[in-house]
């Protein structure tokens, strides 16, 4: 198995549910070609270099995974159906060099998300109750 990484660009529209079914998604698509899923990062909306499909903003989200390589075509092939995304790119680590970048990428996001998790539970939670109150 070869390690993987991939870059995905939602569709800025979407509200945060619909954003994390769609990350979901990619997930699934992975996992169902017998990745295994190392690390996930969402990096939040940010601006694009050049607008598509006349969005100006898009929401990205990195996913570290390790796969044969005989499944890289038919999980890019599924990204490109999907119209949920905008971009996205696989980027592969095969030599001794970059795995240990890859390695050490993992263990950053890791890291990263393990501490704000425990933030970002509490503001996720609290737009539902607001929407219950009203």
């Amino acid at each position: 198995m070869r390690n993987y990484e991939n870059l995905v660009i939602v569709k800025p529209t979407f509200t945060a549910e619909e954003i994390q079914a769609s990350v979901k998604n990619v997930e699934e698509i992975i996992t169902s070609n017998g990745g295994k899923i190392a690390a996930s990062d969402a990096m939040g909306m940010r601006k694009l270099a050049y607008p598509i499909e006349k969005s100006e903003r898009g929401y990205y989200h990195v996913i570290y995974y390790s796969v044969e390589p005989s499944a890289i075509s038919e999980i890019e092939r599924r990204f490109r159906i999907n119209e949920d995304l905008l971009r996205f790119v696989t980027i592969k680590y095969s030599t001794n060099r970059e795995v240990a970048a890859w390695n050490g990428l993992v263990e950053k996001v890791k890291k990263t998300t393990a501490t704000p998790a425990k933030e970002e539970t509490p503001t996720e939670e609290a737009p539902k109750t607001e929407a219950e109150a009203e």
